[in-house]
């Protein structure tokens, strides 16, 4: 009796051991799912390593400082964990429960018997497979909130570049108005003294000179909190050394066309993409909500190793799906779920219509302003002075006109320069965040995923991440 229960129970553990290195049936969703999250783990983190971070010198380009930021940002790190989790979780979700080893014993004065045995359960079919494509979609919707955290620090780290390269430009120009300033109120108290200008002149260049001063001392304590700003769009910690500050400013030479723009941003999008994927998510748990009228089944098996001949029972069950109200509630709750989501899309494809109009007005008005700066006022203000400066010398024009004159151009190089900045920054608020196009350098998928249905207006992104070297 002894060595039939020892041979009994040592079967059972061989078959436990056995089934615990057993695989389940991958389903379509969680196969793309794998394809695509390996695609883009390969090249942000190969290994789950961090990849070796560009090197950083006043000199880098703008690609340089954008695959920096991409690939040590903490924000999209987290963003790509979650969504790695996600990944998994379709496997787990699709995954047969555990089986399981029982034993039972009859126990009077002495062991009357004992029932080592085996169980498992088996949810009805189509459950696991529809739970799965819940899964599936939500995971589609992580990949999303990766691709816009990727955007999103592009965009950052592109603000404060160019708000970087713009204070130095302020900086540079304010420094040459306020040594004119300098240089005219001296004039002009040498002037007064000789009894050829008045007070009121001497005091209102002071008054200019004054706030220039004070203007120029805001603007260098301004580099700090930029500074600031910058290094936290790099992904770098406070108590970490500050990273080199871009000697120039990479001016975009691209010029978007509107409807092309507004045709990607439908077809690319994240957030669209993201509520597209809760759309999916909507309608699988509509296939789980009916699959609950589907009863479960278990099976178990049990011997009696006390009885000679020893006793074998078999057991089988099933559960009974009988309240009809609660399957019907949520099947009528997940319909609710999907038509909920797809009015989230439909709100927000009209957010996004009403955020593009804004964006790309900003952007276009920018531009005009710029080329009224550039191609208008600026060389007929160099002509001007150069007018002025021919009347100087000559004896014509007082040195204070000469230098209103070169006060006036410089303004206009300010303005020129902050308005530059803001095409620069309007572009890029256009492009990455409302018609969702990834910089060159962006660890995202190549194209849309083959299991997405593609839109009618779709855009299929050629970015990859390259080398930093690559770029330059």
């Amino acid at each position: 009796m002894r060595l039939k229960f020892i041979l009994l129970s040592t079967m059972l553990a061989i078959g436990a051991f056995v089934l615990a290195g057993c695989r389940g049936m991958q389903t379509s969703g969680e196969k793309q799912a794998r394809h695509d999250f390996e695609a883009v783990a390969g090249e942000y983190r190969p290994g789950n390593q961090r990849p070796a971070l560009p090197e950083l010198t006043p000199d880098s380009s703008l690609s340089n400082f954008l695959a920096y930021a991409l690939l040590n940002s903490p924000a999209v790190a987290a963003a790509f964990y979650d969504w790695s989790a996600s990944v998994e979780n379709i496997t787990v979700t699709r995954s047969l429960p555990d089986p399981q080893l029982t034993f039972q014993a009859y126990i009077q004065d002495t062991i009357t018997s004992l029932m080592p045995g085996f169980a498992w359960n088996f949810p009805g079919p189509g459950k696991l497979k529809a739970r799965a494509g819940v899964a599936a979609a939500e995971s589609r919707g992580k990949y999303f909130a990766f691709e816009g955290a990727v955007l999103q620090t592009a965009f950052n780290l592109k603000s404060a570049y160019y708000k970087l390269g713009l204070l130095d430009e302020q900086l540079r120009l304010k420094r040459e108005t306020l040594w004119l300033l300098d240089s005219q109120e001296r004039a002009i108290r040498a002037q007064n003294v000789a009894g050829s200008a008045a007070l009121p002149d001497l005091l209102r260049v002071q008054s200019e000179r004054d706030r220039a001063r004070t203007e120029l001392a805001s603007l260098e304590d301004s580099r700090r909190p930029l500074l600031e700003n910058f290094k936290a769009a790099l992904g770098l910690a406070p108590g970490q050394a500050d990273p080199p500050t871009p000697a120039h400013s990479e001016m975009s030479r691209d010029q978007p066309d509107a409807d092309e723009l507004l045709r990607v941003a439908f077809a690319r999008n994240p957030q669209l993409e993201a509520m597209e994927a809760d759309v999916r998510a909507a309608e699988a748990g509509i296939k789980v909500a009916y699959k609950d009228r589907v009863p479960d089944f278990s099976a178990a098996l049990m011997a009696d190793v006390k009885a000679s001949p020893v006793l074998y029972w078999p057991q089988l069950s099933m559960s009974l799906p009988i309240w009809r109200d609660k399957i019907a509630a949520e099947a009528v709750g997940a319909k609710a779920e999907e038509l909920a989501a797809t009015s989230r899309l439909k709100a927000a494809q009209i957010d996004l219509a009403v955020n593009f109009a804004g964006k790309s007005f900003a952007y276009r008005e920018t531009g005009r302003n710029l080329a009224l700066l550039e191609d208008e006022l600026i060389p007929k203000a160099r002509q001007s002075l150069e007018i002025v400066r021919a009347g100087y010398r000559v004896g014509t024009t007082d040195f204070s006109s000469m230098t209103d004159m070169e006060r006036t151009l410089l303004d206009l190089q300010l303005e020129a320069a902050e308005t530059r900045t803001d095409r620069e920054i309007a572009l890029a608020d256009l492009s990455l965040m409302v018609a969702g196009v990834p910089p060159a350098n962006a660890p995202l998928l190549p194209d849309i995923p083959p299991n997405k249905p593609a839109p009618s207006s779709g855009h299929e992104s050629q970015s990859r991440l390259t080398s930093a070297s690559a770029q330059n």
